[in-house]
């Protein structure tokens, strides 16, 4: 995995910090999350990613993100009860982060700067937009939000 992306620190949603590394040697599926988002309802297809494919290799990381319309203002016992109720996630979710401006997350500073938006732009556009990252952490691709999870399938399947 690139060093940089496994030194990367994270803060778990239930508490704690880890390391991209922890993850070292998976497929990552990343995303941005958000619960009033009128992508929302695509943590259902993230859930049904991982679940269909954990025991090949896949990680799906969740990053709640309050940045695009204010769409994720709980706090992280709150983003927690509201994607288990109403979805059953059981990937790995992490605290509340930002993604663009200043205090962007190096995580997703790193991602940025790997993989390009349309036009060559870094910035992120809106909520759940998708990264995956292949087991070495070299071949990134890049997914707006717009696009639905079911549709990376292909993708994710050539990878593992």
């Amino acid at each position: 995995m690139d060093a940089q992306l496994k030194d990367v620190e994270v803060e778990r949603l239930a508490g704690g910090n880890t390391t991209i590394g922890e993850y070292a040697g998976k497929v990552l599926l990343i995303v941005n999350t958000a619960s009033q988002c009128g992508f929302t309802p695509h943590y259902a297809g993230l859930e049904q990613l991982y679940e269909k494919y954990r025991d090949r290799g896949l990680v799906v990381l969740g990053f709640p993100c309050n940045q695009f319309g204010a769409q994720e203002p709980g706090d992280a016992a709150e983003i927690a009860a509201f994607c288990e109720t109403n979805y059953g996630v059981s990937f790995p979710m992490f605290a509340k982060i930002e993604v663009n401006g200043d205090h962007a997350h190096p995580l997703y500073a790193w991602l940025k700067a790997h993989a390009k938006g349309v036009l060559g732009t870094e910035a992120i556009k809106w909520n759940f937009t998708k990264f995956l990252v292949d087991r070495s952490g070299t071949q990134i691709e890049r997914y707006a939000p717009m696009t639905p999870p079911e549709a990376i399938a292909d993708d994710i399947e050539a990878l593992l």
